[in-house]
């Protein structure tokens, strides 16, 4: 008789447990939407790319404020790599990024892996190549002296947007 009331004994313990977790759960408060992104100012950072690269830095002129921009750096130590990154109005992912390292390695880098679709798309005058790949797509400016690529999660119309509002000066 002994050995059923243990047996019991840890159900009913079991139960009571279960039923606490649940109530514990119900009043938790759950966030059901990824956290709000921090807008950053990239203003110095811009200008001190600006001052230090060895080639025109671009960043973008224009955008309407629901282009948020969330991340910057440059590092003059790793071949001026300039690096700005935004979530566009639907919250998608666009980066601009620039190099002067060998093109190969630096657009397999910044474009996640995406391959040259072999099509291009003028945009003010310039000739972009456009890339696809499994997690970004890309347009990429190749320069003399440095390699400018536009990539992200957002489509090609909002790649293209980014791509155009860009300004060295």
């Amino acid at each position: 008789m002994k050995g059923k009331q243990t047996v019991r004994d840890m159900v009913l313990s079991l139960g009571l447990i279960c039923l606490a977790a649940g109530v514990i759960y119900f009043f938790v408060p759950h966030e059901d939407k990824e956290p709000d992104l921090r807008r950053v100012d990239y203003s110095v950072e811009l200008q001190t790319a600006r001052r230090a690269a060895s080639y025109p830095v671009a960043a973008p002129e224009g955008l309407p404020e629901s282009w948020k921009p969330t991340s910057v750096r440059f590092l003059a130590d790793q071949s001026d790599a300039w690096h700005l990154g935004y979530h566009d109005p639907d919250g998608r992912y666009v980066s601009v990024q620039q190099s002067a390292e060998k093109p190969s390695g630096f657009i397999e880098d910044a474009t996640q892996g995406a391959e040259d679709t072999g099509k291009t798309e003028e945009i003010d005058g310039r000739t972009w190549h456009r890339y696809e790949g499994e997690r970004y797509d890309a347009l990429v400016l190749p320069g003399e002296g440095s390699t400018t690529v536009v990539a992200g999660s957002a489509p090609y119309a909002q790649l293209m947007k980014m791509a155009e509002a860009l300004r060295t000066e």
